[in-house]
């Protein structure tokens, strides 16, 4: 069910606020929400490997300590794989001055809009080809 036009207004208005008020906040989230590079998952998987035959050899010398090693090497394969990639954010803060327009008739604006634009032009997208 789409947001009718008042609502869109009050939420856009409360991402402004949110925008202009509580700036550090917004920093913490936007900054931590990359994903993880294909060259971090691809160098933490063989980080892993390395650290399974690592393991592996520690067992075939009986060797525990060689065994640990190999244990460790494999979580920090693990981690970086899954640690989330540093990207800038794409989309900058809303200004206070700039008035927004509502309806289902505005262009897409690529990634200058505001979230909500963004997500209004996807639901006309999906709508029209159905």
């Amino acid at each position: 069910m789409p947001l009718s036009e008042q609502e869109q207004r009050l939420l856009e208005e409360m991402e402004r606020s949110l925008y202009q008020n509580d700036s550090d906040f917004v920093a913490r989230v936007t900054r931590r929400q990359g994903r993880p590079t294909y060259t971090s998952i691809t160098l933490g998987v063989l980080g892993a490997l390395a650290g399974v035959a690592i393991v592996i050899v520690g067992l075939v010398m009986r060797q525990p300590l060689i065994g640990i090693l190999g244990f460790v090497v494999m979580l920090a394969g693990v981690l970086f794989a899954l640690r989330p990639g540093m990207r800038a954010p794409k989309a900058k803060a809303p200004r206070a001055g700039k008035p927004t327009t509502g309806g289902a008739s505005r262009p897409s604006q690529g990634g200058n809009g505001s979230f909500m634009d963004r997500m209004n032009d996807r639901w006309d997208k999906r709508n029209d080809q159905s």
